[in-house]
């Protein structure tokens, strides 16, 4: 199946790879609260919505011992 000319198979390569990136990011960035809100925010207006979910998923667990960054968890769930 092709969607806009490129095949199903490479869009979902790509948007699983956005995901995985924005992890990256984050952890790498959570050392500063701000700017780990600032990549949060980003990442929900960019991820499609199931990869939100995911991403939720992921941020519960991974802020489970920090609590400085239990906030970002409201960013998503309002959105």
């Amino acid at each position: 199946m092709v969607i806009l000319g490129v095949p199903i198979k490479i869009i979902f390569i790509m948007t699983e790879s956005m995901l995985e990136y924005t992890i990256v990011v984050l952890k790498k960035v959570s050392f500063d609260t701000r700017l780990f809100y600032k990549e949060v925010k980003k990442a929900i207006s960019t991820l499609l919505p199931e990869e939100v979910e995911q991403l939720k998923i992921w941020l519960q667990q991974f802020i489970d011992d920090k609590p400085e960054l239990q906030q970002s968890l409201i960013l998503i769930t309002t959105s």
